[in-house]
């Protein structure tokens, strides 16, 4: 099991109930229930089967509140924030893979 420590600084454990989600995000449930339905993340579910939610999800919930509160679609936000990540994510690889062929090259 992981010591507390490190879930404190765990951008994915998912500590966060609902309701306080929402609260932190400052969108409803409903809001948060969408989201899962458009597929933008899926919350992890506790054995009572109630949604929590990490840091990482509350980033990308209030981004997406951030777009719709400026006129966009949840569906649209949602997929923007989607391919955002997928980009950053390749970047990353990238990014990775050339600090990787310069330390075998030196």
């Amino acid at each position: 099991m992981a010591q507390p420590d490190d879930m404190l600084d765990d951008d994915d454990y998912p500590a966060y109930t609902m309701g306080r989600a929402a609260e932190i995000v400052g969108a409803s449930q409903d809001f948060l229930r969408r989201l899962d339905e458009a597929k933008l993340f899926t919350p992890f579910r506790s054995a009572g089967g109630h949604r929590r939610y990490s840091r990482y999800q509350l980033r990308l919930a209030a981004r997406a509140r951030e777009m719709v509160d400026h006129g966009t679609a949840l569906e649209a936000a949602c997929r923007i924030i989607i391919l955002e990540d997928q980009l950053e994510e390749a970047l990353r690889h990238h990014q990775n893979r050339q600090n990787h062929q310069q330390a075998d090259a030196a």
